[in-house]
């Protein structure tokens, strides 16, 4: 059994001891151990990738995990990869509807072996197309489309979701987020080539240096915004030079960009590449 345990909480002494100590003294390989401690904002997060070499109890396993984080005051998740077949997914969204639809769409099509289990936004413009599709929507949004991460978090929790999928979700994660579902359950679909179009407009970035070729980008999520060793599948397309940005990004958005995100969820899915150290690696 291969198992990936997080730890999030408020930054302290002996925290990272006890969970280790129960994992090896349950017969555990420890094959990958991180640990991030940020003073600004009194974090600590751990994540410890283990394998047992015959099947193990994950129902024990991670009730044992839970009461050792109530203890210590953390949050303790334990993630097992195939344990729930298919795979659940949620789709996290703000405005634009075709990323998702690309995603429901294959897997309502076999393409993608996978189950989405709910579609959350920080808008509410793609409630349409989770009901389209019979899945349940949560806007965790405010007025002004500020998020509610503790929601996030929660929903991600009671629908039991292996792999979260930011469809162009224009939020970023802060680091609990992400290290309370790191190990490579994070996938964000970037509108623009990376490492060098980062951040919000990489469409009108790449206009203003007269760019001839635009894509997008999948790739896991760690805390660095936008990291370039996390790529799961990039793809571009070319265009004929003089060709206005508002046509760029029209065939980017709705043609372009949901082919690259199902391809990417695809290789994630098939078990053809996973993240080890915050690195991309090829599953052999």
């Amino acid at each position: 059994m291969h198992a990936v345990v997080t730890a999030v909480g408020p930054d302290n002494r002996g925290l990272a001891d006890p969970i280790i100590h129960h994992l090896t003294s349950a017969g555990a390989n420890l094959h990958e151990i991180q640990m991030y401690d940020r003073d600004q904002e009194h974090l600590f997060a751990m994540l410890v990738r283990a394998e047992w070499e015959d099947d193990a109890d994950s129902a024990t396993l991670r009730a044992d995990l839970d009461r050792i984080g109530s203890e210590r005051g953390l949050s303790v998740r334990t993630w097992v990869p195939g344990e729930r077949t298919p795979p659940r997914l949620a789709i996290c969204t703000t405005y634009r509807p075709e990323p998702a639809t690309a995603v429901l769409r294959a897997v309502r099509d076999g393409r993608l072996k996978a189950e989405v289990s709910c579609v959350i936004g920080n808008r509410p413009t793609c409630r349409g197309v989770a009901e389209e599709f019979g899945v349940p929507f949560f806007d965790i949004g405010d007025d002004r489309g500020a998020p509610d991460n503790e929601r996030l978090v929660d929903l991600l929790d009671e629908h039991a979701v292996d792999y979260v999928l930011l469809a162009r979700y224009m939020r970023v994660l802060p680091a609990a987020v992400c290290w309370k579902y790191a190990g490579g359950r994070i996938l964000n679909l970037h509108h623009g080539l990376l490492p060098p179009f980062p951040g919000f407009r990489p469409y009108e970035d790449a206009h203003a240096r007269h760019m001839l070729t635009y894509g997008a980008t999948v790739h896991f999520i760690v805390p660095e915004l936008d990291a370039g060793e996390q790529i799961v599948h990039q793809a571009t397309f070319t265009v004929p030079p003089g060709t206005p940005l508002k046509e760029i990004k029209r065939r980017g958005e709705t043609e372009h960009e949901p082919a690259v995100l199902t391809e990417g969820v695809r290789r994630v899915l098939d078990g053809e590449v996973a993240l080890r150290f915050h690195r991309v690696v090829p599953v052999t």
